[in-house]
């Protein structure tokens, strides 16, 4: 396997006049959600910009952009604009000259409102605003959080076509536990209502929350045997993680989040799951693995106990710039060059605090890989900020 790095930039070819908008097409797939095509965590970080930016004033699209270190014009830039609206965070267009907070945006980004009223309207847009979203919260506000087969045949009861129904649930679950509508109780996890919520929060000002930003229970699989003629890298998801040796904690702690969250949150994507101790073909195993690393197409990387080739591993990932999902133990610190990239993070302190979880851990990743396989994704990482033009070819 050849490598080619350049920092050349080629043109792209003239555009065919009879061919099909590509941004109209994207623009139209969108608009049919009946949900926002993001979680609310992001766009809300957007908001937090324009507040930051502005000091709550309107403020110019390309400053803003500019501020941010992205292009105004890319997809992912678009995305966001578009999300923060549809939440109804922010006011502007793809293409309008200033983007504005809404009044009640400017409410859950200023650190001077009170952490009830916060709370309060984070609520209205994350989940109420969403017609979907508020019906299946009062479908079973109060209740366990179900099974997610049973919150996608909800979703369904509620209008949400069968094709968008999973993508609905994880970003749905994954607003509940982001605006604390979900809730450890009697060792489960629960969906509250807004006046518990409201109950346990103080009334003063509160700082917002930051951008990011050895279990007895036994994996719901065990690692199977990859062959030759299963390594179809467009099928694969490679699972990068500390694997460490049989028995050690590393490797406990590998299976656990293997067979219980990664492959469960992986199920509807058709991707297989590779980690490098299961991958038996002839031939020398770092080149493998540093075949699966560059051409699968998702990686999701888990940065737990800080093991130096998981970071090596990362670091290739990302020259590629091709898909990535993050996650680390909560106990463990996000490395410094990594936590401006989205690390999910998972509580393992004690069964009582992964268990109840492990449900909407899944939605969170589920989601993650969703939004990292759109044809439109832009991958950001530390090299494609710093280094826009490198670019990685195989021959």
């Amino acid at each position: 396997m050849a490598r080619k790095i350049s920092a050349d930039v080629k043109k792209p070819a003239a555009a065919d006049s009879t061919a099909p908008n590509v941004e109209e097409i994207l623009k139209k797939r969108r608009a049919q959600r009946p949900f926002p095509a993001s979680t609310f965590e992001e766009p809300l970080g957007f908001a937090k910009a324009i507040f930051q930016i502005g000091s709550g004033q309107p403020v110019k699209r390309l400053t803003l952009f500019d501020h941010l270190g992205k292009s105004p014009e890319s997809g992912g830039s678009r995305q966001l604009i578009i999300n923060a609206g549809r939440y109804g965070l922010t006011k502007g267009g793809v293409q309008a000259e200033n983007l504005e907070l809404t009044a009640e945006g400017q409410k859950v980004v200023d650190e001077q409102v009170s952490a009830r009223e916060q709370a309060k309207f984070r609520v209205q847009l994350a989940i109420n605003n969403i017609e979907p979203f508020e019906k299946l919260y009062q479908k079973f506000v109060g209740n366990k959080l179900p099974a997610h087969a049973v919150l996608i045949d909800a979703a369904k009861d509620v209008g949400i076509d069968a094709s968008q129904a999973s993508e609905a649930v994880d970003t749905f679950v994954v607003n509940l536990r982001f605006v604390g509508l979900l809730k450890t109780l009697s060792g489960a996890e629960r969906i509250i209502s807004l006046d518990m919520l409201l109950s346990e929060m103080p009334a003063s000002p509160i700082q917002a929350p930051a951008w990011k930003n050895n279990s007895p229970i036994p994996p719901r699989t065990s690692v199977s045997v990859i062959t030759s003629e299963h390594a179809q890298f467009e099928t694969t998801c490679f699972y990068i993680a500390p694997i460490g040796n049989e028995g050690s904690e590393a490797r406990k702690h590998s299976d656990l989040f293997l067979g219980s969250i990664v492959e469960p949150a992986l199920d509807s994507f058709n991707l297989k799951v590779v980690r490098a101790d299961s991958i038996d073909k002839p031939g020398i195993i770092t080149r493998q693995i540093i075949e699966y690393i560059l051409k699968s197409r998702l990686v999701v990387a888990d940065l737990s106990f800080h093991n130096p080739n998981v970071f090596y591993e990362i670091a290739l990932r990302h020259a590629v710039k091709l898909p990535i999902v993050q996650i680390i133990r909560a106990s463990d610190r996000i490395p410094f060059d990594l936590n401006q990239m989205r690390t999910l993070q998972i509580d393992t302190s004690d069964i009582y605090a992964l268990v109840p979880k492990i449900e909407s851990h899944r939605s969170e990743i589920a989601n993650q890989v969703r939004r990292a396989l759109e044809a439109d994704h832009i991958v950001d990482t530390p090299i494609s900020t710093y280094f826009p033009s490198l670019s990685v070819s195989f021959s």
